[in-house]
């Protein structure tokens, strides 16, 4: 089904007809989507790490037929999905969503298409080799992996674009260490008695990105679009060392850094050793970055820094009435993008972009659609966030 709807959208494409290929409207989103392995076991340990690929191939899970029915309501062109995990098997994961689900009409909504896609290797589940969390175990998952997770490719991402994606100019910053970063704030994640809470060892391998940082560049209608996909690791689930809040805090940085001048991100390389920052002129910035300006735990300066980013247009912020319904009594309810209210969820575009307009799907209670948000087990605690952008 998959080569027919290839076949099906370059015939339409060829003939004139694709509308979404030739509009000059550009819708682009982002959804954590929870499709991880333990969303799908009763018990933590059950968790045998390939849960999603049987329900994508059986293609009648309910939570991952709502999951495609929030994004066939929205439509967009382009959709970075975090939290969907990365195995072996990903191309055929990723191949039976796209025929399985977002394919067929969920609800008697219109099936979308989606021809292009990327997914990569991520750290979260994998070894790191040392004792990070300094239990005196070396146990190469959870705390003492790269990024937390259970099995490697635990809480990955994946990219699903109408339009054509450059997989060979791709940047991927999987492995980038934490320690090259300058003025980095691995070297103040201290204990309470001013000792180093990670050991010379672990410090000279622990890698900065949780899951990744993308670089990927689309080609739309002659113009090239750079989706900078990322998913920060929350700035929780630590100590008085704030490791996590540190991490989440720099996470975000680097793509402050990578979009500033060549001296500010000369630092930087990617997986292939290239070095350097940005060096297109459209991009969007996507993902769930787990941190807030205005609330939160997360330390504010990192978002607040890549918000204030002179090419980063962010004075069109998506709102929803379900949101501020959801938490009246607070001043920034409205931009929230999670059942545990925050604005986490972030589709930042360059300047160089005309924005037209935005959103959070989040039906109200008395909405037809509420049954596709109600819970943690209908879809996810996060919310889908979409901007429409134009050329300019």
């Amino acid at each position: 089904m998959y080569k027919l709807y290839l076949g099906l959208l370059l015939m339409l494409s060829l003939g004139g007809c694709a509308v979404t290929q030739t509009s000059s409207k550009l819708r682009v989103a982002t959804f954590n989507v929870s499709m991880e392995a333990t969303n799908y076991v009763e018990q933590i340990g059950d968790v045998e790490g390939n849960e999603l690929s049987q329900y994508l191939i059986a293609g009648n899970h309910p939570q991952i037929k709502n999951i495609a029915e929030i994004i066939q309501r929205v439509q967009p062109d382009i959709i970075l999905l975090n939290e969907f995990d990365y195995l072996a098997s990903s191309e055929s994961d990723i191949k039976a969503f796209l025929d399985n689900y977002l394919a067929l009409s969920q609800n008697d909504s219109s099936p979308v298409f989606y021809p292009y896609f990327f997914a990569a290797p991520v750290n979260t589940g994998v070894d790191s080799g040392v004792d990070l969390n300094n239990d005196g175990v070396t146990s190469g998952t959870k705390d003492d992996a790269f990024g937390f997770g259970l099995y490697p490719g635990h809480y990955g991402m994946v990219v699903l674009s109408k339009y054509p994606i450059k997989k060979s100019n791709v940047r991927t910053f999987q492995k980038f260490l934490w320690k090259d970063m300058p003025d980095n704030l691995l070297d103040t994640v201290k204990n309470e008695d001013g000792t180093h809470y990670y050991s010379e060892e672990a410090q000279q391998v622990l890698r900065l990105s949780s899951k990744s940082h993308w670089d990927i560049p689309i080609e739309i209608n002659g113009n090239e679009l750079h989706i900078l996909a990322s998913h920060p690791t929350p700035p929780v689930f630590d100590g008085p060392e704030n490791r996590n809040g540190k991490r989440n805090h720099d996470e975000i940085r680097f793509w402050r850094d990578y979009l500033s001048t060549k001296t500010e991100s000369s630092y930087i390389y990617d997986d292939k050793g290239e070095r350097g920052g940005f060096k297109g002129i459209n991009f969007v910035i996507v993902g769930d970055l787990n941190a807030s300006a205005d609330e939160g735990d997360g330390l504010k300066r990192g978002i607040q820094g890549l918000l204030n980013h002179p090419d980063v247009n962010d004075s069109f912020t998506p709102t929803s009435l379900a949101a501020k319904l959801h938490t009246p009594d607070s001043t920034f309810s409205a931009s929230h993008t999670a059942f545990w209210r925050m604005r986490a969820d972030y589709v930042l575009p360059s300047n160089s972009f005309k924005i037209i307009d935005s959103g959070v799907f989040w039906p109200d209670i008395d909405d037809l659609h509420y049954r596709l948000i109600k819970d943690r087990k209908s879809s996810s605690d996060h919310r889908l966030v979409w901007v429409d952008l134009e050329f300019m």
